[in-house]
């Protein structure tokens, strides 16, 4: 797998992310959903410079003019509901893009005794497709390839891209082993090297989903 850290190299994304993570910043839910958003964007448009593109006449008011633009089907898939708003500034890029939802979640609790169940999902059929799967924060990254396994029930696609806002060290690990070849990228803006006792990725951010939209209570 080919790992692409955008927060590697100064960008405007760090700002980003410093307010990500910032504990002053981060009771502003719409301010902390909105960066969640602009990283969308900002990562969206790396990876749009891979993707393939041919020239298509376009015509204008006084003529016609070739524009390269981009052939491939993509879909753009995430885990709900931490993803939402990273998934919207993918969407708001690729504005052709299908999307795809899983509901996944993690049971609370110390790391040797972590369970994660999926319980919902919607889709497109994946067959063929450039396969973009958006998930904020990437732990053990276990949920994620939970997610990842639902959707591919759906078709294989032609390309695979992971994103993350942050990702932690084992769970960047965890992806190289699942996927060994490079044909799978992984897109971060930060990793981070360590996961507590409770899983969670330190120094992180906290909870992606509380922080966006509020405290959820367990039924």
């Amino acid at each position: 797998m080919k790992v692409v850290n955008l927060g590697a190299q100064p960008s405007v994304i760090n700002n980003y992310m410093a307010e990500l993570r910032d504990v002053r910043v981060q009771g502003r839910r719409s301010v902390f959903r909105h960066n969640m958003e602009r990283i969308g964007y900002a990562m969206a448009y790396e990876l749009s410079r891979t993707l393939g593109y041919s020239p298509k006449a376009v015509p204008t008011p006084l003529g016609t003019k070739q524009v390269d633009t981009c052939d491939e089907h993509i879909v753009v898939g995430t885990v709900l509901r931490a993803g939402l708003a990273f998934h919207q500034g993918f969407l708001d890029v690729f504005d052709a893009a299908d999307a795809a939802f899983v509901a996944a979640y993690r049971d609370e609790g110390k790391r040797e005794d972590l369970q994660i169940h999926l319980e919902y999902m919607a889709a497109p059929r994946l067959d063929g497709s450039t396969f973009i799967l958006v998930d904020p924060m990437l732990a053990t990254g276990g949920s994620l390839e939970l997610a990842y396994r639902a959707f591919m029930r759906q078709g294989q696609p032609a390309k695979l891209h992971i994103c993350c806002v942050i990702a932690s060290e084992e769970g960047v690990n965890h992806l190289c082993r699942l996927f060994p070849d490079d044909d799978v990228t992984l897109w971060v803006a930060a990793i981070d090297p360590l996961l507590n006792d409770d899983a969670y990725i330190v120094p992180g951010l906290g909870d992606a989903g509380d922080l966006s939209f509020g405290p959820k209570v367990k039924l």
